[in-house]
């Protein structure tokens, strides 16, 4: 799975969750509050997220994420990693 997998991902999620993005091009520079999300949104894009691409992260690594881009940088690697062990 490439990064831009991903980030296709998270971008689902992000819309699913926050209706105002609907067809909204999403800048992954920007924090998912930047792009109006409250901490529950947050939580939700992450959680569904990382539920449909198979992979747990731990909170402390999340609590750490600045933007959409760590995010996706996070998933991807933490998604390498599980393919490869498995």
């Amino acid at each position: 799975m490439s990064r831009e997998d991903v980030l296709e991902v998270v971008k689902r999620h992000l819309v699913d969750t926050i209706e105002e993005l609907e067809g909204v091009e999403i800048d992954p520079a920007k924090s998912m509050k930047d792009l109006g999300a409250n901490s529950l949104d947050i939580v939700e894009v992450v959680s569904c997220s990382m539920r449909e691409l198979k992979v747990k992260v731990p909170r402390a690594e999340l609590n750490k994420l600045e933007n959409i881009n760590q995010l996706v940088e996070l998933l991807h690697k933490t998604v390498q990693e599980k393919a490869a062990a498995g």
